[in-house]
């Protein structure tokens, strides 16, 4: 009788498993009163192009009769593209009076970052964008000092010095809104930049510029508020991150964070945990911002994560 050859079990099924093709993918956001039938309306537009739904978050304000949602789908590849898709949806959009935006997952938000001489933010996003953890694309840094410029130009970006003063200050803000059209910038940071903007240039960039600011605000202004929080023994450092208006430090808040700190923190100690949760609410402002996670809705925001 003929042997049987036993089977090596580690030579059994050792091809490499089958990748599915990945499909074009995009990304739907919008807000609308409140009416019946519109996820239907949204729902059917997708499974019409023969797409699929990846992502699907939500949110109707009772209070106000409005509706917000933020749908993340794929189509075939030989399916339509971004302006097709948009022409498509428009109709909808007018039924339902929907404010919508729609573009392409993979593409990178071109993001504009400001900074006066303080680097922690600047070097947290610099080091994000190049890892891939924030897609978003840096064509340049703006600052009306030169010290961080060794640090921009590490990274290959290009680094513009635009002073301020009280006597050129709208000289250079128009520097600044050439610079963001000539660029084609989509989001402005301000990374730490230590200049207050004028209302006329909060309007231009309503919607598309995020600051960040440590959470001792209104207590504790000017010089060295972290030594100032360590003279009244403060227990929280935080920070927040907000889109900029023309009320100084007080537009719609996107994100915030804090940290336990005690007596036995130095000044300088709090300054580096201040710095750190800092850098991090940033990071995540700008990174919900460019995945089109973040809905106003009046004096402040929607984020549907």
């Amino acid at each position: 009788m003929k042997r049987m050859t036993p089977v090596n079990q580690k030579n059994r099924n050792t091809s490499p498993p089958l990748r599915q093709p990945q499909r074009p993918e995009f990304v739907l956001s919008l807000s609308c009163p409140d009416r019946m039938g519109l996820v239907h309306a949204v729902s059917g537009f997708v499974a019409r192009l023969g797409g699929d739904i990846l992502e699907n978050q939500h949110f109707d304000d009772r209070s106000q009769g409005r509706y917000f949602m933020r749908v993340r789908f794929s189509v075939p590849d030989a399916g339509p593209g971004l302006d097709e898709l948009c022409s498509g949806f428009g109709p909808i959009a007018e039924v339902f009076r929907i404010s919508w935006r729609l573009c392409a997952a993979a593409t990178p938000t071109r993001t504009l970052l400001l900074v006066s001489q303080y680097g922690h933010c600047l070097n947290d996003l610099l080091f994000r964008a190049s890892s891939g953890a924030l897609n978003i694309e840096i064509p340049a840094v703006v600052s009306n000092h030169r010290d961080l410029g060794p640090l921009a130009e590490s990274h290959g970006i290009p680094f513009h010095h635009i002073p301020v003063t009280k006597e050129n200050k709208p000289e250079a803000e128009a520097r600044l809104l050439e610079l963001v059209d000539v660029l084609g910038v989509e989001l402005v940071v301000l990374a730490r930049y230590m200049q207050i903007l004028s209302g006329d240039l909060c309007e231009r960039l309503a919607g598309r510029a995020i600051n960040i600011h440590h959470s001792f605000l209104p207590s504790f202004k000017g010089a060295k508020p972290y030594h100032q929080a360590h003279r009244r023994g403060v227990k929280l450092i935080g920070a927040t991150a907000h889109y900029v208006t023309p009320d100084l430090d007080e537009g719609p808040i996107i994100e915030q964070d804090v940290v336990r700190v005690d007596h036995a923190h130095t000044p300088d100690e709090l300054v580096r945990v201040g710095r750190d949760v800092e850098a991090q609410v940033l990071a995540r402002a700008v990174q919900w911002h460019s995945e089109r996670r973040v809905l106003l809705n009046g004096n402040h925001t929607v984020v549907l994560r």
